[in-house]
Order: C-alpha cells, then sequence, then structure tokens
C-alpha cells in the first residue's frame, strides 16, 4: 500500500499568503486612519487590500458614505497625502521583510450594486403595471 503525500501548488499557497497579509494591512490602515486628524477621510472605510504575489505594491480599496466621483478623488488626495504614515505604520506593525507601496482607489462595487439594484426594481415596478 502507497502513501498518499498531499501536494500543494505553490500559487495556492502564494494565493493565501497575499489574502492574509492584505487583511493585515486593511485592518492596519483602519485602525491607522482614525489617528488621522483629516475630515476628507471621516465617513470613509477600507474595504479590502489586493497584495502582489512579491508585496511591492498593495492596492488600498475605499468606500464612502458620500460616495461620489468628486468625493472620490478628494479622499484619494488625502490617502495620498498620508500614505507615508500609513505606510510606516504598516511597516512597524506588519513584521514584513518589505513594506509594499500603498495604492488608493474607490471600491466602486457597493455603487455598482445598488445602481443596478435601482434597475431591477424599476423593472419590477413597470412589469407589475
Amino acid at each position: 500500500m502507497t502513501r498518499r503525500t498531499r501536494r500543494s501548488h505553490p500559487d495556492h499557497r502564494a494565493g493565501h499568503r497575499t489574502a492574509r497579509v492584505g487583511e493585515l494591512i486593511r485592518r492596519i490602515i483602519a485602525e491607522s486612519m482614525e489617528q488621522i486628524d483629516d475630515d476628507r477621510l471621516a465617513m470613509v472605510s477600507v474595504t479590502g487590500v489586493d497584495v502582489d504575489r512579491d508585496l511591492h505594491r498593495a492596492v488600498v480599496w475605499f468606500t464612502s458614505l458620500g460616495d461620489t466621483e468628486e468625493g472620490d478623488a478628494d479622499i484619494a488626495e488625502a490617502f495620498e497625502e498620508h500614505a507615508g504614515h500609513l505606510r510606516r505604520a504598516v511597516g512597524d506593525q506588519a513584521r514584513l521583510r518589505r513594506t509594499p507601496k500603498l495604492v488608493f482607489r474607490p471600491d466602486t462595487v457597493l455603487r455598482s450594486a445598488e445602481r443596478i439594484e435601482k434597475l431591477l426594481d424599476g423593472t419590477a415596478d413597470s412589469e407589475n403595471c
């Protein structure tokens, strides 16, 4: 009888690692944002972080209650101004060999979902007539 060995693909493990690192960075940034005194970041949530396999770059996805494209630009500008502080916080707390460069992008998934829901509600209303 032969013994079965479990083999996992290296990319599979790397995906789990980058997901764990992304979640760690998300938590650190969310906690660090509480200490930043900038009104543009007052009602902002970090929804996720996508980290490259080599940890050179991390895309930080954010959303806000205002959720307008003009507001997103102001928030992205605020994040860019505070990127050094946030990256330092990640470097101090994450214990990574390399601290990734932080890139900030608005998370438009919620906005798109709301738009689709409104369209579907409009379709349902017109079918009921």
